[in-house]
């Protein structure tokens, strides 16, 4: 087995995914430290112009995994595709981002090669020659350094977050694409796709907002939700909240953070009146920036904020989104 990583880039509907860039530059991380080569693929079906956008970064190779069975996804397509592949381009170490298309199909993945895998992970280490990669327990509370004791591949995935896609390294020159066309029978494919799913009409995938404005209980009422709605309006954001909020139905779920909703990882992360809980923190403290304003001054927010203002957010959001405005009128 050569010591060579691969890097899984997510794309959705002809786009790559925004945390593909974060699973890249942890690839780049870990094969600059190890001294291994570093490889790339995407899987779908006329996905050769996304393995060109890769092939500009700092890779060997990058892959096109193709074929027409494999769009719309399904996880059976996407297992038959990925074990064909691995056996005629065999991988040490395989690096996938934590989405829900990958919890989807990895355990079969995983399964069906008599592998295991190790997800969720925040980061990773070396114990010698030994890879150890750190999984969160306890919403947050502890965490674990796990290793493989199984043969290669080893299948891992990283939580959204726990790298910056922005720091992912541009290649001296462009990598070479191969296209690799893969056999999936129609009868491997069990399951027929139906309309990607949705909440709410209203419904958002907040992993890909690069600005969030966040409130907490001390929004007080539900009709000062405008307020913040107001703010990341001028910011060109996206609005989101804490349990108790959505709870309480003052916005829906699907815009909720923490551990029991989306874990996010914006440019910039402004958190209204959230005192800053592990189960919410645990969602959001990937994000670059954060600022948090709270009139208590012991929040636990505070502890992970790059910014920590204390006062009254009536007092101070107003005027702050009257800056803002003027400010980009000034541009």
């Amino acid at each position: 087995m050569p010591d060579n990583i691969l890097v899984l880039a997510e794309q959705r509907e002809g786009k790559l995914n925004r945390v593909s860039w974060e699973t890249l530059t942890a690839g780049q991380s870990l094969a600059a430290e190890a001294g291994w080569m570093l490889e790339a693929a995407v899987v779908g079906s006329g996905v050769t112009n996304l393995a060109s956008e890769i092939a500009g970064k700092k890779v060997a190779k990058v892959f096109a995994i193709e074929s027409p069975k494999l769009e719309p996804y399904t996880p059976d397509a996407f297992v038959t595709a990925l074990k064909q592949f691995l056996s005629s381009h065999p991988a040490k170490l395989v690096l996938m981002p934590h989405t829900y298309q990958v919890r989807d199909f990895v355990p079969k993945l995983a399964t069906t090669m008599g592998r295991t895998a190790i997800t969720d992970c925040v980061g990773y280490s070396k114990n010698g020659d030994k890879l150890l990669f750190t999984r969160q327990m306890f919403q947050g509370k502890l965490a674990a350094d796990v290793s493989f004791a199984c043969d290669a591949p080893w299948f891992v995935t990283f939580q959204n977050g726990a790298f910056r896609g922005d720091k992912v390294e541009a290649g001296s020159s462009t990598a070479p694409v191969e296209t690799v066309t893969v056999d999936i029978p129609d009868s491997v494919i069990r399951t027929k796709p139906q309309a990607v799913f949705k909440e709410a009409k209203q419904a958002v995938d907040l992993t890909q907002a690069e600005i969030i404005v966040a409130i907490g209980r001390g929004i007080k009422e539900q009709k000062n939700i405008e307020i913040a709605k107001q703010l990341a309006e001028a910011l060109g954001g996206e609005i989101a909240a804490s349990r108790p909020i959505c709870d309480s139905g003052w916005l829906p779920m699907d815009r909720q953070i923490g551990s029991s909703g989306q874990t996010v990882a914006p440019k910039l992360y402004l958190a209204l009146g959230i005192s800053g809980a592990i189960q919410h923190i645990v969602g959001m403290k990937g994000a670059r920036a954060i600022v948090a304003i709270n009139k208590d001054s012991e929040a636990p927010i505070f502890e992970i904020a790059d910014y920590a203002v204390v006062g009254n957010l009536f007092d101070i959001v107003p005027p702050l989104i009257e800056e803002i405005k003027k400010a980009k009128a000034g541009c």
